[in-house]
């Protein structure tokens, strides 16, 4: 199915996952994703939902609509648990704390980068400029590069948190038993929830059943994003979850196996860029290229080839922590293979 015919499909319907846990689908704007689960849990207090949505005002009326389908109201809910900031799951925040009065939770590593990404973001661009030239980005192509995530601004009612999750710490959400896992790799401080009485796991962005996160390295990310989504991949093995809740596509059981292709997907990829090293292309730019995504690479435009730009230096920051490459420092970098994979 195309993007223009999935964008044309129904939506799910907002369904009870579970006595008292419900999945609201809200619109994303012009994306194949098409929309974000926002999850909801009923207590004595009122509700508390699970990331939020887009700043749209399609994406607000979708979540009011959905709770009132749920039996509740948008000025009833009490806390937001957001998993991580890109705005599909943050950008509503703040707009949901000034109908309700809720709380808003981060954890504290994507809670310091709010300012930089969504306030004030001047400096943040000219970081991201000396990044793209450090990976061989064209000079045509920097300009429009260097500002390809400018345009989701509006989609973003920043909202500083209320409340900082750590790893292990436990929501206030009465009746539920609730854990923050800090899952960093898709973005520093990226959380899911896991609910031991019900046996389900709320992945966000970190698990998803048939596509894999964009796992960039870009200068808000850590020194190792890669690295650190592989190991927290780990951290989710062996919860016995009877299902699996992600932000997107659907529902599914497995969470093992579905690790274990996530990790097999990356390892296939560490083949790719060191199979473009061999062959004389030694740019993160040119690497990128050579890669395999989901369409060539000439239709891969805007904020889209930033990320798979991105997606290849993070797969190189691996390899060099690993020390099988190594970066001569240019604009852009030489990346040069140093000792063979194990």
């Amino acid at each position: 199915m195309s993007v223009a015919a999935r964008s044309l499909s129904p939506l799910p319907p907002v369904e009870r996952v579970r006595p008292g846990l419900w999945s609201i689908p809200v619109p994303i704007p012009s994306n194949s994703l098409r929309y974000v689960f926002v999850y909801v849990f009923e207590t004595d207090r009122g509700p508390y939902i699970v990331d939020t949505g887009w700043n749209t005002d399609d994406a607000f009326a979708a979540l009011s609509d959905g709770l009132k389908q749920v039996g509740t109201d948008l000025a009833d809910v009490q806390g937001v648990l957001v998993t991580h900031i890109h705005p599909d799951h943050y950008g509503l925040a703040g707009r949901v704390r000034e109908a309700s009065g809720a709380w808003v939770a981060l954890h504290p590593e994507d809670a310091a980068l709010i300012k930089d990404r969504y306030e004030e973001p001047t400096d943040l661009l000219e970081r991201v400029g000396a990044m793209l030239r450090r990976m061989g980005a064209p000079p045509e192509e920097l300009e429009g590069m260097r500002n390809a995530s400018m345009p989701v601004l509006p989609f973003v009612s920043a909202a500083q948190p209320d409340v900082l999750f750590e790893d292990g710490d436990k929501p206030e959400v009465p009746g539920w038993d609730l854990s923050a896992i800090w899952t960093p790799g898709h973005s520093p401080g990226h959380l899911c929830f896991w609910e031991p009485a019900n046996r389900v796991m709320l992945s966000g962005d970190h698990v998803l059943p048939r596509i894999t996160p964009n796992i960039p390295f870009h200068p808000q990310a850590a020194a190792d994003p890669l690295g650190d989504f592989l190991q927290s991949l780990e951290k989710l093995r062996g919860y016995g979850e009877d299902e699996v809740l992600p932000a997107h596509e659907h529902r599914f059981v497995g969470l093992d196996s579905r690790l274990d292709e996530l990790i097999a997907h990356h390892e296939r990829r560490f083949a790719e860029v060191l199979d473009a090293i061999r062959d004389g292309v030694t740019s993160a730019w040119g690497i990128a290229e050579r890669m395999g995504w989901s369409r060539p690479w000439g239709r891969i435009e805007g904020f889209m080839r930033r990320a798979a730009v991105g997606e290849a230096m993070a797969h190189l920051r691996t390899l060099e922590k690993r020390g099988i490459v190594r970066e001569v420092m240019g604009e852009p970098s030489r990346w040069e293979i140093v000792a063979e994979r194990a």
